[in-house]
């Protein structure tokens, strides 16, 4: 089995107006309004065909953004486009195991800024500045928290598989046993200070991946959307 783990291409952002909510879909988005239709409405529109827990996840994710979007009174390309944004970052989280959080942050605001300075084909206006960082917030606040947590539910899992062969080794018989006991011990001390090892470098790995939530939290302005 192949088991070589691709590094994903570079990421580049581009205008997502009605990239998969058509007008249709977000009219029929828009004349929903229980969680539970609201659910099933979207889960069509994106084509929502996963097990549990996933696809309860995926339909909240998708779910919480339309309500996101009625608060501030988004029009249907406001939400089509926001919509994609969010499936796009996650897609992107998703496509490696590695941890690409800063990557996939730094997608999200160029995925915004495409969406919100006109430079026709290359990005349109559709959010006002203040539209953007309201945006950005919450994408912060719903996603980029709990990047993690959506990486470790939806991406297939890495295990290392240790075994040992021991070649040129001579048969011995009886009379040497207290020599392979001997050599049985050294091995076992050799495995056990390289399993310290690889603990400790994943300890700090974990460290510095707290690190990086903790800038990327203080990072962020502080203030309370109000529109």
């Amino acid at each position: 089995m192949d088991v070589t783990i691709k590094v994903p291409p570079p990421l580049k952002a581009k205008v997502m107006l009605w990239t998969d909510a058509s007008f249709q879909d977000m009219e029929e988005i828009d004349s929903t309004q229980s969680v539970p239709d609201l659910e099933r409405v979207v889960g069509s529109v994106f084509g929502v065909d996963l097990a549990e827990p996933k696809r309860a996840v995926m339909l909240e994710l998708y779910v919480q953004t339309v309500i996101f979007c009625r608060k501030f009174i988004f029009n249907k390309e406001q939400t089509s486009a926001l919509l994609s944004i969010i499936k796009s970052i996650h897609e992107a989280n998703i496509e490696t195991p590695h941890n690409n959080m800063e990557q996939c942050f730094d997608y999200c605001k160029e995925l915004l800024l495409c969406h919100s300075v006109r430079r026709p084909p290359f990005s349109i206006n559709l959010f006002s500045p203040k539209e953007a960082d309201f945006i950005l917030n919450y994408i912060y606040n719903s996603y980029m928290k709990h990047f993690k947590l959506y990486k470790y539910i939806f991406t297939r899992q890495i295990k290392l598989d240790l075994s040992m062969t021991y070649a040129d080794i001579p048969d011995v018989d009886s009379s040497a046993g207290g020599h392979t006991s001997d050599l049985k011990a050294n091995v076992e001390t050799e495995v056990r200070d390289q399993m310290l090892l690889v603990s400790g470098q994943l300890d700090q790995r974990m460290n510095e991946l707290a690190d990086q939530n903790k800038t990327l939290d203080s990072s962020q302005p502080n203030h309370k959307a109000k529109k």
